[in-house]
């Protein structure tokens, strides 16, 4: 007679075979290391040296990306659950209150280190509704007999609104359909993994790492995805949530229906007229969000990125020097759009009271919007100092900024 236990104990073992014969073998390859840097005095320090988690920055419509790895479980004698589950909640804690996107990695799980179904349940148990209401998409990449099986087990536990947060990706490449690719923090096992499933299958899927064709030139009039030296100075979005969204609570926060960004995106790169005030003020805060994220270059330029990374090693007593060291010394185009924008989250800020968006909170959702690598995605300890950074330039603009505002701003 066949048992669920036995019955997923075979499964396990399918799965672990099928690794074996792929190549890993319980040694999970390590993350590269421009993407993981862990603070000893990390509070989970011996949770998040195992880069089981990352945070990837936002997608194009302004969710955040979280990655959870199997691979990276090491052996369950060299780590506890419990701290892990913990480690997760810590993670999870901060970006909650706004929109988030969740990619479960499950290449890399087997007996010797996967948590047990006891565990499973319990994680569930413990993340009530805050953690689930604002969760968008959970992605399973690479599932197998075992998952599926396991995600049944669990069917009457789980509410259907939750259950229908669930998508299956068998290959990386179809995650480009869904979020910004580039922006995941993905474990080279995972990557080889898939190499081999898609040779696998005479038809799968292209290759996740192929070179892409050229892009092909911008349109005339388009406004997204190109340089700021190129794109027409139009900041009416900045002007429209400054007079009707000071006020208005989560702004930023919150992100929009994603057939809505990208149509009204295709209207702005069309050079048609878009009437932002036939929508919920959230729906410009995305769209603005949308164009900085969208540039080639990041508006503080490349080259900012690793002054920011250093910001850490600064007394905190001159941190705000050092930020407007860092300010004055970008190109002239970057300054001025850059004040600008700056000026506007400050004034957001004033209204913190109402609209519940301080410094630090604004600083969460936008800063990875501001600031980027050239060649790697952002870990999540190199989100921190991204973080600290663009508070100081919001809560102290004036200071950072200096007296000279651009043509046509309205100061604070």
């Amino acid at each position: 007679m066949c048992t669920f236990p036995s019955l997923l104990t075979e499964l396990q073992k399918e799965d672990e075979d099928e690794e074996d014969q792929s190549g890993i073998q319980g040694c999970p390859s390590p993350l590269p290391s421009s993407t993981f840097s862990p603070d000893p005095s990390h509070p989970y320090y011996d949770v998040a040296r195992h880069s089981i988690i990352q945070v990837s920055g936002d997608d194009n419509y302004g969710r955040k990306l979280i990655t959870f790895s199997s691979c990276c479980l090491p052996p369950s004698h060299q780590l506890n659950h419990q701290r892990l589950l913990e480690y997760l909640k810590f993670t999870l804690d901060q970006y909650v209150e706004m929109d988030y996107i969740l990619v479960y990695f499950h290449y890399g799980l087997r007996s010797t280190n996967k948590p047990s179904l006891k565990w499973l349940r319990d994680a569930y148990s413990e993340f009530d509704r805050k953690y689930k209401k604002n969760l968008k998409t959970l992605y399973v990449v690479h599932p197998t007999n075992f998952i599926r099986i396991v995600w049944n087990i669990f069917k009457p536990l789980i509410s259907h609104k939750f259950g229908k947060k669930l998508t299956y990706v068998n290959y990386l490449a179809e995650l480009r359909d869904h979020l910004n690719y580039e922006q995941l923090v993905i474990p080279p096992d995972v990557l080889r993994h898939d190499e081999k499933l898609r040779a696998a299958q005479k038809d799968g899927p292209p290759s996740s790492v192929e070179t892409l064709p050229p892009p092909r030139p911008p349109l005339p009039t388009q406004q997204f995805g190109v340089s700021l030296q190129y794109v027409c100075s139009d900041l009416s979005l900045i002007q429209l949530v400054c007079v009707s969204g000071l006020r208005t609570e989560g702004i930023f926060r919150r992100s929009a229906r994603v057939q809505l960004v990208k149509d009204i995106q295709k209207l702005y790169n069309q050079g048609k007229h878009v009437d932002l005030d036939q929508y919920d003020m959230h729906v410009p805060a995305v769209i603005l969000k949308a164009f900085f994220r969208e540039l080639p270059e990041p508006l503080l330029t490349f080259r900012v990125y690793n002054q920011v990374q250093d910001l850490l090693n600064v007394e905190t007593s001159l941190r705000v020097t050092r930020c407007k060291q860092i300010i004055e010394s970008l190109p002239e185009h970057n300054f001025i759009v850059a004040k600008y924008l700056l000026c506007f989250l400050h004034m957001v800020s004033q209204e913190s009271i109402v609209n519940k968006m301080g410094p630090s909170n604004l600083a969460c959702v936008f800063g990875v919007n501001l600031v980027w690598p050239r060649h790697a995605s952002i870990s999540l300890t190199a989100l921190t100092p991204i973080n600290i950074f663009t508070e100081i330039l919001i809560e102290h603009f004036h200071t950072v900024f200096g007296s000279r505002c651009p043509p046509g701003q309205v100061t604070p």
